[in-house]
């Protein structure tokens, strides 16, 4: 890349999550990197400027909307990196991607939308790759731990000789604190289009939806429902491990999850396995209440996503639901925790389990240290971004990024699990 006036611009950095990133970048970046924070409003920019303090009193602001296509390909042709809270993506986000794309220029964003990542595959990769730009999704809670988790079992699993990886579960052991106003608006909008456009449904109803190799992969992601328990099983995906006896039902980011997961496999040549079967759930423990607690928010999911796609159920639960732009109070980020199972059987028979967490509320503090360390490794770190055109988190930085992580308090430990079953 050429050398460019500025190594990181912060759109949408007056957003919820966009202050808590520049606050994260003001503490850890230093002074020798050449920031710029971008947004709507310029006074608003000022202020934030202001409250972030001498670190950040040299840093550019520059106003710009997200439906300035010129305004945003002069920005980007002036930065190495761009990163982007805006969302929902699919409404906000095409301009700024397609800037980044055409001007070589580095971008990440927080996005949990199939259907934009589908677009910007089908859109933007062949341009970003002629241009050398890295076009990374999905740089926060979503899809993160995820992402690199298993990417950490794979190279321990490639290393110990064990094969590659087949079933493969994350659980979510623990987790505290909010999903942003800006992530449940990017699920609203999502909902609503797929009510109306029937290729939407069809990439959000394929488990390999996201794969540019679609033809390559497996013909379906799951047999046809056989009866009336086959189907109330799928409408209520509530098991219980027969091995440790332990009830797991849905957890909320799974299916997004686990399309950048099969993704970063495709994308790698299927470096973690052609056997890999990869899912995710909530663990809800074993004691008398676990099955009914499991049920209880798979029922409370389902409805919550069925009455999105709808106006007159939308507008009741929209009224429960953050607004985009809030959060919780700084106490309540505090708090905040998530920690992660990810255990998986390889093509040999072994066993390994990773943990994965951090001491961070995930869709808010937690999600402001990804995205802030992804867009310092991709403007700072030699040997990143490993590849050009639309790319993962894995893909694109990988362990150098979970290096990044670890200097900040977050776990990724990789340990053999043949003889445990708790």
């Amino acid at each position: 890349m050429p050398d460019r006036e500025l190594d990181i611009v912060l759109y949408g950095a007056t957003g919820f999550v966009g202050a808590l990133t520049a606050a994260h970048l003001a503490r850890n970046a230093g002074s020798d990197v050449r920031i710029a924070l971008a947004g709507r409003s310029r006074p608003k920019l000022e202020a934030l400027r202001v409250e972030l303090g001498a670190e950040a009193s040299s840093w550019e602001l520059v106003a710009v909307d997200a439906t300035d296509a010129p305004g945003l390909r002069a920005l980007a042709a002036r930065t190495r990196v761009l990163v982007t809270t805006v969302g929902p993506y699919a409404t906000h986000g095409k301009e700024v991607a397609r800037a980044c794309a055409e001007s070589g220029t580095h971008y990440a964003d927080l996005t949990g939308e199939v259907l934009f990542v589908r677009w910007s595959l089908d859109e933007l990769d062949a341009r970003a790759r002629e241009t050398g730009a890295a076009i990374v999704h999905a740089c926060g809670f979503d899809s993160i731990p995820s992402d690199l988790g298993v990417l950490t079992t794979a190279e321990r699993v490639a290393a110990d000789g064990e094969g590659t990886l087949a079933e493969t579960t994350l659980l979510v052991r623990s987790l505290k604190g909010g999903f942003s106003g800006g992530t449940v608006d990017s699920a609203r909008q999502q909902a609503i289009t797929a009510r109306s456009d029937a290729g939407a449904r069809r990439v959000l109803g394929d488990p390999y939806g996201l794969s540019p190799r679609r033809a390559e992969e497996p013909s379906s992601g799951r047999r046809p429902a056989t009866g009336v328990l086959d189907r109330l099983r799928r409408m209520v995906p509530v098991e219980r491990d027969s091995r440790t006896g332990r009830w797991t039902g849905p957890f909320v980011m799974a299916s997004f999850n686990t399309r950048i997961v099969r993704l970063s496999n495709t994308l790698t040549d299927w470096s973690y396995g052609r056997d890999l079967r990869y899912r995710e759930a909530t663990d809800f423990g074993s004691g008398p209440m676990s099955p009914v607690m499991a049920g209880g928010m798979a029922v409370g999911l389902g409805g919550v996503v069925a009455g999105m796609a709808f106006r007159p159920t939308r507008a009741v639960i929209d009224r429960f639901l953050p607004k985009p732009g809030e959060g919780p109070s700084p106490e309540t980020q505090a708090a905040g925790r998530f920690r992660l199972d990810i255990r998986s059987t390889t093509t040999t028979g072994a066993r390994y389990r990773t943990k994965v967490g951090a001491d961070y509320d995930p869709g808010y503090g937690g999600t402001a240290v990804m995205l802030g360390q992804t867009a310092l490794s991709l403007a700072l770190d030699e040997g990143v971004p490993r590849r050009a055109g639309v790319c993962t988190p894995a893909t694109a930085l990988g362990d150098v990024l979970v290096e990044r992580l670890r200097a900040q308090g977050f776990v990724f430990d990789v340990e053999r699990d043949d003889q445990r079953d708790d």
